[in-house]
């Protein structure tokens, strides 16, 4: 499957193993089917964002791939998918099978992980007005 969207990912992929490739390969899909989320390859490996990073994919040893989540630890996990894995901020889903990737969830992260962001854009430029006003 050829990425339409990121011929950087195309390139990346190729290196990979089949099994964690096809599971790459359906995450970028699924990720990039969001408004406004884009990909560019960072310290080797795809991340996705918007107005901030908001995730980004791991391919681990053995074939499984995490999706890593920066602000994992501000998002409601009802599945209970998300580990910390001894990290502070951000929390990841390990995914070992292509069939068994959990949509659902994958949706309800995403979404909570969109508004994070889009409310982290907006407060971070009322401090800047307030802070520019006070400079006036």
């Amino acid at each position: 499957m050829k990425s339409l969207y990121n011929p950087q990912f195309d390139d990346f992929v190729s290196g990979i193993p089949d099994h964690a490739r096809e599971i790459l390969e359906r995450l970028n899909h699924l990720l990039l089917s969001y408004p406004g989320i884009h990909c560019k390859i960072r310290f080797r490996i795809p991340f996705y964002d918007c107005k901030s990073w908001i995730c980004y994919l791991n391919p681990l040893k053995k074939g499984a791939v995490e999706l890593v989540f920066l602000r994992g630890r501000e998002l409601a996990d009802e599945s209970g998918l998300l580990e910390s894995r001894g990290r502070k901020m951000v929390k990841g889903i390990v995914i070992s099978d292509a069939a068994n990737i959990p949509y659902e969830t994958i949706h309800s992260l995403m979404a909570q992980a969109l508004i994070i962001d889009e409310q982290s854009i907006t407060i971070g430029k009322q401090i800047r007005d307030i802070r520019s006003k006070k400079g006036t």
